[in-house]
């Protein structure tokens, strides 16, 4: 559930403030609200020292990206002088690359003109002897004039790369090629010296690496810092000196919040916030309940302080629709399996197990659905002595029927709900309408996509949900205006909950593509066979990958469509916009 806010304020002398902050840190339950733009030198120079560490994080986490360990250094020097060093580092070798590439290209240039020193071109220049390079063929050779001289260097194709010497300046009708700054035997030690030297800043790069976490941890009490300072120049200044904090806490953190102003002496006001104020959001659920949490965190949407949380939902729904998109109990297995695996062998350092409880509970469903199914890494390969425990659910026509019976009840919860957060307002019935119209377009949709006879009262449905939409959209308003809201909101929706009902079907369409993959592959697996141990490679081979395609883009289609479901169309139903921003409070770690 969303925890009810308080807004409060906090009033002390100006030469107090640092010490209130300090308190309300340590109370660890105010999120600040700064009352003017934070700003000031204290603040501009953690910034840039943020700036600095994160570009040496940066470069020492993608020089370490291979690594699964947690590096650490036995010493651990000042972080500023270290990170500065990696920078500069990286910066030498940024610089090398470059010029190696200019290198390289300088050497497939000029390799055709032999090796010379351009310097010792440029000295007999000044003696009155002038020598140029050229690209020429031979119709140009042939129009030079007479008194130069011309050697040809090298040839590509008819094209001769040629020096043309003469005791006068001259100008000729030719493109010139520019004379290269050193020679190509420099050039090529040059790229030589500059690639070993990168390479040892590379492997300094590398050594560096078992500073990452000390950097880390040093940005981490940075941001701390800067969060302090950000709330003490955000302070608002009143009248004699005198300085106030704005923020939010839970509602039942009000009490320490009292006790700590009258020890301390600071001035406090609570409020409820107004609908005006941008309350943050803490949402605080049973421990078994916030196993749905890692998910959220994953597609990192927060409803607004007035909208709902909608977490039992989602956790419920969200586990059919994986059993249904995955659908295989084989793979449910595989799923459960790695999840005991990474459990034993690395949730020892993990305080919140909520994630492992969570996919415990997917692959479980998975596994049932293919146990009433009988799918097991496909379904055509498996003995007739097989059978699914459920055999309608063998029938695409019977699960096509079930997804958009899901999808009808899970939108109906959903104006369910609204309509008893609305009672007793006559405008709770205009949810009892929507639910009506649900399930209307429910059978619409099984006849138009199933071909199945309407029900004889369907008509009513209609007529019950469109009468109660319009005229209870809206009942506070006068009798012509609420007519017309309601009319509008009929007109605009009516044809997205036929959509909404419809796209429930994504759960049939997908895990039938899951179906036939693995079917797929094991048809052609079987094809082969295992007559001999080529055969037998092969066959395992087609196997192994054609399961483990299925294995991977499994958990993609349940973040595309199981996610989706809930966050889009189920929100939509109850007008959830995901608006809000986490409840941040200032504390100490």
């Amino acid at each position: 559930m969303i925890v009810a806010m308080k807004k409060i304020f906090l009033v002390v002398q100006g030469k107090d403030a640092e010490f209130l902050l300090k308190g309300v840190r340590k109370l660890g339950v105010l999120h600040v609200e700064h009352v003017i733009p934070p700003k000031g030198d204290k603040l501009a120079v953690l910034h840039n020292d943020l700036f600095l560490l994160n570009q040496a994080i940066a470069l020492l986490e993608s020089e370490g990206k291979n690594s699964v360990s947690r590096p650490q250094a036995k010493r651990m020097p000042a972080w500023r002088p270290l990170a500065q060093h990696i920078i500069d580092l990286n910066k030498r070798f940024q610089q090398l690359k470059e010029y190696s590439v200019t290198l390289s290209s300088g050497i497939d240039r000029y390799v055709g003109w032999g090796d010379f020193d351009p310097q010792e071109a440029a000295r007999l220049s000044l003696k009155g002897i002038y020598i140029r390079l050229y690209k020429l063929s031979d119709e140009q050779i042939k129009s030079l004039p007479k008194d130069i001289y011309l050697k040809k260097i090298s040839r590509q194709g008819n094209i001769y790369n040629c020096a043309i010497i003469a005791d006068k300046n001259f100008n000729l009708p030719f493109k010139e090629t520019e004379m290269p700054k050193i020679s190509l035997s420099m050039m090529q030690r040059r790229l030589i010296e500059d690639k070993k030297i990168a390479g040892l800043i590379k492997e300094e790069l590398l050594r560096e690496f078992v500073y990452l976490y000390y950097l880390k941890d040093t940005r981490a009490q940075m941001m701390k810092e800067v969060e302090f300072y950000e709330a003490l120049s955000g302070m608002a200044q009143q009248q004699e000196g005198l300085l106030y904090i704005k923020g939010y806490i839970p509602f039942d953190s009000e009490n320490s919040i009292k006790e700590a102003a009258k020890a301390q002496g600071w001035g406090l006001l609570i409020t409820e916030p107004l609908e005006s104020d941008n309350v943050p959001t803490l949402v605080r659920n049973p421990k078994w309940l916030g196993i749905i949490n890692p998910v959220f965190k994953i597609i990192e949407v927060i409803p607004g302080y007035r909208e709902l949380d909608i977490s039992l939902w989602f956790l419920i729904f969200f586990s059919i629709f994986f059993g249904i998109l995955i659908g295989d109990a084989g793979y449910g297995a595989v799923y459960f399996l790695l999840t005991l695996i990474i459990h034993k062998k690395w949730g020892k350092g993990i305080s919140d197990k909520s994630a492992f409880v969570l996919l415990y509970i997917l692959s479980s469903c998975a596994i049932i659905w293919g146990i009433l199914t009988a799918s097991f890494f496909g379904q055509e390969w498996l003995p007739a002595w097989v059978k699914p425990v459920l055999p309608a659910l063998r029938s695409d026509k019977n699960i096509q029927n079930f997804c958009f019976f899901l999808g009808a009840l899970h939108l109906s919860i959903a104006h369910i709900w609204r309509a008893l957060l609305k009672f007793p307002a006559l405008s709770f019935l205009a949810d009892i309408g929507w639910i009506c119209i649900l399930w209307f377009t429910f059978f619409i949709a099984k006849l138009l996509i199933l071909g199945d006879t309407l029900p004889v009262f369907y008509p009513y449905l209609i007529i019950a949900g469109s009468t109660l939409v319009v005229f209870f959209t809206c009942p506070q308003k006068n009798i012509l205006k609420g007519f017309a809201s309601g009319l509008g909101a009929l007109a605009l929706n009516i044809m997205n909950n036929f959509t909404d009902v419809v796209s429930y079907i994504r759960l049939f369409a997908v895990g039938l593509a899951t179906l036939a993959v693995a079917d797929a592959f094991n048809k052609m697996a079987m094809d082969i066979g295992f007559a001999n141990f080529t055969a037998g490679l092969l066959t395992s081979l087609i196997l192994l990958v054609g399961h483990t395609l299925n294995i991977i883009l499994g958990p993609l289609s349940i973040l595309v469509h199981g996610v989706r479901l809930n966050v889009l169309e189920f929100c939509s139903h109850l007008d959830i916009k995901w608006s809000g921003f986490s409840y941040k409070p200032l504390t100490e770690k």
